[in-house]
């Protein structure tokens, strides 16, 4: 019989291929976007303009202090009742967008807030405007402090793409669920998925790793 679903199991990989690069497609969207809206909002956060700031941090705090399964089922199945209708694809984006943009704006936010204020009064006093200093002097200090942990959320967001599939995508994760129901062991169909997943974000936590490492020894050697 256990010869019976491992034959059965690879007779499906073209199925759990396409879930995978459904996986892969949405989790490279929405890193992208995230990325753009988490780095924009970190520094309109660090700039302190008023009003601003509070829309920011409020937005940070309210996506951050609930769970992503509920945004979810907000954006697919509530906004239709505000005519919003958005496919199943798009909502997972845009959820994943809105997710991601929270806590990366906290990263951009933290880092930005490490460097020293003595420095933004000095290119202050040299002429530079605030577009001039965010270009020439913060943001190219802050992409150390940024990058290790960014890595870190990419790899996050990208498992939190299997919560998609409660929404009817056909991710890799929805790929095992429609799986287990044809072939019942469940160890070996989900055993397959986590190694999708593993696969995935494997790579990107050595990466982590390795900036970690290079930026500690890079600061311990000033």
């Amino acid at each position: 019989m256990q010869e019976f679903y491992i034959n059965s199991l690879i007779d499906s990989l073209p199925f759990f291929f396409k879930g995978w690069f459904i996986t892969l497609e949405l989790s490279g969207i929405s890193l992208i976007t995230s990325t753009i809206g988490g780095l924009i909002l970190g520094v309109l956060k660090y700039l302190r303009i008023p009003i601003i700031k509070y829309i920011v941090a409020g937005y940070v705090d309210l996506i951050r202090g609930t769970p992503f399964l509920v945004q979810i089922f907000i954006i697919f199945f509530i906004l239709p009742e505000w005519n919003i209708n958005l496919e199943a694809f798009a909502s997972a984006v845009l959820a994943l967008t809105i997710y991601g943009i929270a806590y990366i704006c906290e990263i951009v936010y933290s880092a930005l807030e490490t460097i020293s204020k003595g420095q933004v009064e000095a290119a202050t006093s040299s002429g530079l405007n605030l577009f001039q200093t965010l270009r020439y002097v913060i943001l190219p200090q802050a992409y150390r402090p940024i990058l290790p942990p960014l890595v870190g959320q990419y790899v996050l967001m990208v498992k939190d793409t299997a919560i998609v599939s409660v929404i009817g995508l056909t991710d890799i994760t929805r790929v095992g669920w429609l799986t287990v129901q044809r072939i019942p062991d469940g160890i070996l169909v989900f055993g397959l998925v986590g190694i999708f997943y593993f696969v995935t974000c494997y790579p990107m936590i050595l990466l982590a790793n390795h900036l970690e490492r290079k930026f500690t020894i890079q600061s311990s050697s000033l």
